[in-house]
């Protein structure tokens, strides 16, 4: 069945091309430079910019896809997207990792609103999407490739910056309700309006669920591992006046979750006390200007970012039911803190040249303690504490980037950057990304080439047991090259890219020492393939394939020219949504992800590879009145059986349904 649906995509993609491709070329709608077909990003060059004039391989999943989907998260909501492949630790409240083109989890840089959220507690400041509530936001933006030279560290393979709902009209307030499988709740109380100068968005959501086990039941593992997540989001704008205005973001996020103990192997993982506490805080606050006729605006902005991480287990009181159970206890707490200014400007010289320079200066800081102990003391295996003290790292980064525009069909952008990190120096990076378009067939050819670095964390740098302080940045070097059509009056589009990156100086750990040291490489190389068409009034599609060819290069380890864990070969995907007038839409997702290696640490250094699975779900709301609207949701359609991470649980059959009443 799998292979059916797997060519029925490949079909999809086929029939759109074919069904369309005598239609008219993508034109030009007037002399503002506004294009039919496209969408207008800020992600790829902190500009608002077209995407038909970008070369950059980038996505969105718009509001009305977010709206239709009735999805549970932004995690989700990502699924679906060509270019990245995704893990989940268990239930909806395990570890959840996004991958960019085979690269790390943390080698894409996740923004909210342009605040840089990626973890500085964490050993590798990957971002965990296991909590990040879809309330209140508009669109996603996923951008892929090298993008050092706008944002610095951590964007080594892409960038996903999530941009909230801005307020405006008169006000409204949304009241949303949502149950279903594995006794779960939803419930969001929303707000958004302007009032003369003064507009805003802002939304409370709580979501709480028993959930299924971790550890998956197919080896035994019963106990329910549960979750609660409270949220908190806002964006207020107020306008002094038509040339300066001023915004702050706030997100607050408070949780906790039941986990379970692995030691790579399925046998020993249920654990009735293992808890996971979190609370995640940023506030931001940014002016912008604009002078000399909106030839040289300005934003400039202060920025505070802490996530705080608590662990805790004791096995003490469960050996009865648990009897093959170490009685010991541990916990833990992780405290990253970011503190950021930056200050952007573009000036708009002529129609051929918008330049935009920046800078900005960061401190990280981070302390964690960590105590574990033995109920019966054993001397071959004895407690352990291991405290990082408060540590911190400055960096200042500048950058400048020139976008071009000749004869309205060539287009570009070139930047450069210099980033200065107190621990090990400066590094330079640089971005070229250069397109053309063929009006006459509605063509465009596009290519980019890029750098990108990833500054070492302060747990790599500092820890005790693991840390090096001589350590040297994670590099990586990116190209891509592509083909898009466009078809204007269709509605159709469909593209295809290549892609390759290569990552040197990775973090690894000394087989002797266990230090941290500059030792891994990786390769990584596919091609993309995707479309997205309007069959007819009522009806979008979306489907894309993504082939990834993901390798360790370390030499000299028992990993070198092997498959990067976690990452498929194969990955498809398809949207459709049908919609009648404005009260009712239909719509389908469905994904293919091919088989993955694992490593067997039970018999290190041994491999597993995951099966392939393919899974449907279905979503549909339904507008009784202008103010009151009934959705529900299907996941997992055929109850499938499988796994994300070895020995991880996930949700088979399951549905959900909901009301959303709105007031204005």
């Amino acid at each position: 069945m799998v292979k059916i649906i797997f060519n029925f995509i490949f079909a999809a993609i086929v029939f759109s091309t074919n069904l369309f491709a005598q239609e008219s070329i993508v034109q030009k709608t007037d002399s503002s430079g506004i294009y039919k077909l496209t969408d207008v990003v800020i992600s790829a060059t902190k500009t608002q910019s077209s995407t038909l004039e970008l070369a950059n391989s980038i996505s969105i999943i718009d509001s009305s896809e977010i709206s239709n989907k009735v999805t549970f998260n932004i995690f989700d909501a990502l699924k679906n997207e060509y270019g990245l492949s995704f893990t989940q630790q268990g239930n909806k409240s395990g570890v959840s990792n996004v991958f960019i083109r085979g690269a790390n989890s943390s080698h894409t840089l996740v923004l909210i609103d342009g605040v840089e959220v990626n973890l500085p507690n964490d050993p590798s400041n990957f971002y965990d999407f296991a909590n990040l509530s879809i309330e209140n936001v508009d669109r996603i933006e996923v951008l892929r490739g090298p993008q050092s030279t706008l944002y610095g560290s951590d964007a080594l393979a892409g960038v996903i910056n999530i941009i909230t709902i801005k307020g405006s009209e008169k006000p409204v307030i949304s009241l949303k309700a949502e149950g279903g499988s594995y006794n779960t709740f939803k419930g969001i109380l929303s707000s958004t309006g302007s009032i003369e100068k003064f507009n805003y968005s802002i939304a409370l959501s709580r979501i709480k669920s028993d959930g299924f086990s971790a550890a998956s039941e197919k080896y035994g593992n019963t106990e329910k591992d549960g979750q609660q997540s409270d949220n908190i989001n806002a964006n207020i704008v107020y306008n002094f006046s038509e040339t300066f205005n001023s915004n702050i973001l706030l997100r607050f996020n408070k949780a906790e979750s039941d986990l379970d103990q692995s030691i790579g192997t399925p046998d020993i993982w249920d654990d009735p006390t293992y808890i996971f506490k979190q609370q995640e805080f940023f506030v931001r606050g940014q002016g912008q200007l604009s002078l000399f006729k909106n030839n040289w605006d300005q934003t400039f902005g202060i920025t505070f970012f802490r996530n705080v991480r608590k662990y805790s287990y004791d096995t003490s009181n469960v050996s009865i039911f648990y009897p093959d159970y170490v009685h010991d206890y541990s916990w833990s707490t992780y405290d990253g803190r970011k503190y950021k200014f930056d200050w952007l400007n573009y000036l708009q010289l002529n129609k051929l040249f918008l330049f935009t320079a920046g800078v900005d200066f960061e401190i990280n800081e981070y302390y964690s303690d960590y105590y574990a102990f033995n109920y019966t003391p054993d001397p071959n295996n004895p407690d352990i504490v291991n405290n990082i003290p408060k540590e911190d790292v400055k960096s200042i980064g500048i950058f400048l980037q020139d976008q071009f525009n000749v004869g309205e069909s060539f287009f570009g952008t070139i930047g450069i950057r210099l980033d200065n990190v107190n621990q090990f120096g400066t590094t330079f990076t640089y971005r070229i990304a250069p397109a053309y378009v063929f009006w006459q067939t509605g063509t465009k050819i596009k290519a980019t080439i890029g750098t990108g670095f990833k500054a070492p964390s302060l747990f790599y740098l500092y820890d005790p047991t693991y840390g090096n302080e001589s350590l040297n940045p994670e590099k990586s070097f990116g190209l891509d090259a592509g083909i898009e059509q466009f078809f204007g009056s269709s509605d159709f589009s469909a593209g295809a890219n290549y892609f390759y990156n290569k990552f040197d100086d990775m973090f690894g750990f000394d087989p002797i020492s266990f230090k941290t040291i500059n030792i891994k490489k990786a390769e990584t190389n596919g091609i993309e393939i995707f479309t997205k068409v309007v069959l007819i009034d009522q009806i979008d599609v979306k489907a894309n394939y993504t082939y990834t060819n993901a390798k360790d290069k370390s030499e000299n380890t028992v990993d070198y020219d092997k498959r990067l864990v976690r990452r498929p070969e194969h990955k498809a995907g398809l949207f459709a949504s049908y919609s009648y007038y404005d009260n009712l839409n239909i719509n389908m997702e469905l994904f293919y992800v091919g088989t993955r290696e694992e490593v067997d640490f039970a018999n290190f250094p041994n491999r597993i590879v995951l099966p392939d699975y393919f899974l449907v779900n279905l979503a549909a709301h339904y507008d009784l009145y202008s103010f009151l609207r009934l959705q529900g949701r299907i996941e997992n359609l055929f109850d499938i059986q499988y796994e994300e991470v070895y020995g991880y649980g996930t949700a088979g059959f399951s549905v959900y349904g909901g009301i959303s009443l709105r007031m204005e």
